[in-house]
């Protein structure tokens, strides 16, 4: 195990806090992104929500005090150090991708990319899998929500082709989502896959009756590997099995949301000093 790695923390991931500044947990993937390119996912851990929200719940709609959210990104930003507020989306489980930054409309999307220095990209998750993507050159960075809705509509094939850098050049990181030993699912969730590539079937186990646990994290990198995209990072941890790190929607109905955020900091140290 990693020095600073808590137990049952994947290698894939690292736990890290920004010093001289607020100290949260937080997830920075591990990867061998460009210098210029930022990334965290947080955990539940670090902010002022209360009951089934507590502590650190930085989503607006999920019935939390519309303060402690505020707080909450606030001390998110701080903490990642963060160039910006993040361009948040209204995630509806879909494909649609916008190129960030966009207006004061939150758009309807589950993807978001940006070509554009100091545009911090983000979705949250409460067990779907957020994936970040950047290129080789850190000329582009993207964050997608991939629930098994999205995945099976092709969120994350949808993200690749809207970058303008071919597939091969970009790498991606997995965060935390719920994990296969938790996720059952009907026959509909496994026909929305395996209809479309057999090869699938291999990420799909038999529960009771017709009902079978997916593994979101291996359908998320069969379908990037498909898409072109071979090197993919993280994964493996499991929101459902850490109720004290992780806020999960299957485990408690009513919880927060993380966060999985990414950006390009300017390459004039200058400039990055100064955001």
């Amino acid at each position: 195990m990693n020095p600073g790695m808590n137990p049952g923390m994947n290698p894939g991931t690292k736990l890290g806090t920004n010093p001289g500044m607020i100290e949260l947990d937080w997830l920075r993937p591990d990867w061998p992104a460009p210098s210029t390119v930022r990334a965290g996912c947080t955990t539940r851990l670090g902010g002022v929500s209360q009951g089934p929200y507590a502590t650190l719940n930085l989503g607006r709609s999920c019935g939390d005090d519309p303060t402690a959210v505020v707080e909450n990104r606030r001390r998110v930003r701080l903490a990642l150090g963060a160039p910006a507020e993040p361009h948040w989306l209204r995630q509806v489980h879909g494909r649609a991708v916008v190129r960030a930054p966009f207006d004061a409309i939150t758009p309807d999307a589950d993807a978001s990319f940006t070509t554009q220095a100091g545009i911090v990209c983000a979705v949250q998750a409460a067990d779907c899998l957020p994936v970040l993507f950047c290129d080789d050159a850190g000329s582009v960075v993207a964050a997608a929500h991939a629930g098994w809705r999205g995945l099976a509509a092709g969120v994350l094939e949808a993200c690749i082709s809207a970058l303008p850098v071919p597939a091969s050049d970009l790498m991606a990181w997995l965060g935390p989502a719920i994990g296969p030993e938790a996720f059952e699912v009907g026959a509909e969730v496994r026909s929305a896959f395996v209809d479309h590539n057999a090869e699938d079937s291999a990420c799909f186990r038999p529960g009771l009756g017709d009902r079978c646990y997916a593994d979101l994290f291996a359908l998320a990198r069969r379908r990037l590997q498909r898409a072109g995209v071979s090197r993919v990072y993280g994964g493996g941890i499991s929101t459902h099995a850490d109720p004290e790190r992780f806020y999960s929607f299957r485990r408690d109905g009513v919880t927060g949301r993380m966060a999985a955020m990414i950006w390009l900091q300017p390459r004039n140290p200058e400039v990055a000093e100064r955001l």
